[in-house]
C-alpha cells in the first residue's frame, strides 16, 4: 500500500545538484517546494530544468511543483559587522532611516513599522529568540528596551506580539515572482501573511493573468488570519498550517490546537492542508530526528494533513535526503494506527452534485465491502479530492488524461496518480482498462474487489455520475 501523506521538500544550496536531487526523488519526496524569499529567479529556473531532466527516471511516480511567494516579511536592514550581541536592558533603536546597521541601532526594510508601534508594545526578533519592548517612537527610531537578549544577524525578521501589522499580503516582489512561478509552471503557489480571503483572490487574478491555472495554498501565519480562517479557505484551495512566525504572534502554547482546528475545518471544506515548519529541524546537523520531532511528523499525519513539509531540513542541511527518508518511514508508521471512524464522519455530511456523491458512495462503498483498491477516472481531480477527505482505509487510484490534473494530484492525500488515454473510448472499454493499469502496476490481483467511478460523457469534467464494483477477471490479465 502507498504511503498517504505526502511528504514537500524545499530546494535549496544543500539539494539542487543532479545526485542529490535524484536522491531526494528516490527517498519519497512528492512535491517539490521552490522558496522564494531565497535565490535568483534564475536559480529557481535551473532548478526546475534539472527536475524536468530528472522525472523521466521516475515515471511511475508523479511530482508535483510549489512555489512560495516570500510575503511581506517585516525584517531589519544589515549590519556593518553582519551581527550584534545584544543584552537585556540594553537600549536599542529600530532606525527606519539607518543603512547600515550596529550595536546601537538597526535599519528597517519595512519604514511604515514607525506608525504602526506605539510605547507599550512588545516586538520579538528572530522567530521570538530576541525580545523588544517599545519605549517610544521618535521621527523614524523605534526606541526599544532589550527583554531578551543574544546574538542579532542581518535581515532578522519583527513581528508584533498579538499581530495587528498592516503590511500588505502581495508585494511587488510577491507580483513579479508570481509571473515567473507561472513561466515555471508550477502546480501550486503559497501566499504568505494572507490577512482575508481578498488577498487569495488577489493573487488568484494576477496568477491567471500570467497564463496559470496554479491552485493558491494560503499560509496561515498572521493572528488576524484567526478569525478570518473560514474566509481565507473559501477562497483558497488550501491552507499551510505555517507555525513558525504563527507561534511568534499567538504563542507557541496556542499552536497546537489552531493545527488542530485548521486542519479540521479544512478537510470538512474539501481543502488542503499541509503542516510545515521545524518538523525535522534537528536533521538539519544531524542524520537522526529527535523522539520528539517524530511524534511531531506522526501528531501532523494522525490529524489528517495532506502532506508535511521540510524547509531549511532539505534546502541547506547536512542530510536532506536522510530526513526525507526518515520523515517517510514516520508517516507510513502513523498511518499504520489511524482509526478510520468513516460511519461517524458522513453522518452529518450533505451533498448537493451528483458527482460528489459518487465519490462518498464509492468510499462508503469500499470501506464496508473492503475492496482492495478504488480507481477514480476523473478529468479535473474533483472526485478523488472529496474521496481523499475521509479516511476509509482504501488506497485511491486517480486515472486522468489531463496531465495538469495529474500533477495538482501529487498533493492529495491518499491518492495516487496514474495516466490514461480516455479520448475516443465508452465507459466499459474505460473501467477495463482501468482494471488492466491496476493489474499491471501490481495493485491488485485477479479475485480482488476494485471500486470503479466513471462519468458519462467521457471527458466533461464534473460529470463523474457512475460507481461500479467489480472482481478482477483473469480476463483483463
Amino acid at each position: 500500500m502507498p504511503r498517504n501523506t505526502k511528504i514537500v521538500a524545499t530546494l535549496g544550496p544543500a539539494s539542487s545538484d543532479r545526485a542529490t536531487l535524484r536522491r531526494l526523488l528516490a527517498a519519497g519526496v512528492d512535491v517539490v517546494r521552490l522558496n522564494f524569499s531565497h535565490g535568483r529567479h534564475d536559480d529557481h529556473r535551473a532548478r526546475i530544468a534539472l527536475l524536468r531532466e530528472l522525472l523521466p527516471e521516475f515515471a511511475d511516480r508523479t511530482i508535483g511543483f510549489l512555489a512560495d511567494l516570500q510575503g511581506p516579511k517585516i525584517r531589519v536592514g544589515k549590519l556593518a559587522e553582519g551581527k550584534t550581541l545584544l543584552v537585556p536592558g540594553q537600549a536599542y533603536i529600530l532606525d527606519a532611516a539607518c543603512q547600515l546597521g550596529d550595536g546601537e541601532r538597526v535599519g528597517l526594510d519595512y519604514p511604515e513599522l514607525v506608525r504602526e508601534v506605539a510605547a507599550g508594545d512588545v516586538l520579538l526578533l528572530d522567530d521570538g529568540r530576541l525580545v523588544f519592548d517599545v519605549e517610544d517612537v521618535r521621527g523614524q527610531e523605534v526606541r526599544c528596551r532589550v527583554r531578551v537578549g543574544g546574538m542579532l544577524s542581518n535581515n532578522k525578521g519583527v513581528n508584533r506580539q498579538g499581530g495587528g501589522l498592516s503590511a500588505p499580503a502581495l508585494t511587488a516582489k510577491d507580483m513579479d515572482d508570481i509571473v515567473v512561478a507561472a513561466e515555471l509552471g508550477v502546480d501550486y503557489v503559497a501566499v504568505s501573511f494572507p490577512k482575508s480571503g481578498a488577498d487569495i483572490e488577489l493573487a488568484r487574478r494576477l496568477l491567471r493573468a500570467a497564463g496559470s491555472d496554479a491552485r493558491l495554498i494560503a499560509k496561515i501565519e498572521r493572528a488576524e488570519a484567526i478569525p478570518a480562517l473560514e474566509e481565507i479557505l473559501d477562497a483558497a484551495d488550501g491552507i499551510m498550517v505555517a507555525r513558525g512566525d504563527l507561534a511568534v504572534e499567538v504563542g507557541d502554547a496556542a499552536v497546537p490546537a489552531l493545527q488542530k482546528r485548521m486542519i479540521r475545518l479544512a478537510r470538512e471544506k474539501n481543502k488542503l492542508t499541509i503542516t510545515a515548519t521545524q518538523m525535522m529541524e534537528s536533521m538539519i546537523a544531524s542524520p537522526v530526528p529527535t523522539r520528539a520531532e517524530v511524534s511531531d511528523v506522526a501528531n501532523a499525519v494522525l490529524d489528517g494533513s495532506d502532506a508535511v513539509m521540510l524547509s531549511a531540513e532539505t534546502a541547506s542541511g547536512q542530510f536532506p535526503v536522510e530526513t526525507v527518508e526518515a520523515m517517510a518511514r514516520t508517516c507510513i508508521e502513523a498511518e499504520k494506527s489511524a482509526e478510520v471512524r468513516l460511519d461517524h464522519e458522513m453522518l452529518d455530511r450533505v451533498f448537493d452534485r451528483i458527482d460528489q456523491s459518487v465519490a462518498m458512495a464509492a468510499i462508503w462503498t469500499a470501506h464496508h465491502l473492503k475492496v482492495k483498491a478504488i480507481a477514480a477516472l476523473t478529468q479535473s481531480g474533483a472526485t478523488t479530492l472529496w474521496m481523499s477527505r475521509l479516511n476509509c482505509g482504501v488506497p485511491i487510484y486517480a486515472l486522468t488524461p489531463e496531465l495538469r490534473t495529474r500533477y495538482r494530484l501529487s498533493l492529495y492525500r491518499n491518492v495516487s496518480p496514474l495516466s490514461i488515454v480516455t479520448e475516443g473510448k465508452d465507459r466499459e472499454t474505460l473501467l477495463l482498462e482501468a482494471e488492466r493499469l491496476l493489474l499491471a502496476k501490481g495493485v491488485v490481483q485477479p479475485g480482488d474487489l476494485i471500486a470503479l467511478t466513471v462519468g458519462e460523457p467521457i471527458g466533461q469534467p464534473g460529470g463523474s455520475n457512475t460507481l461500479k464494483i467489480v472482481k478482477v477477471g483473469a480476463a483483463v490479465a
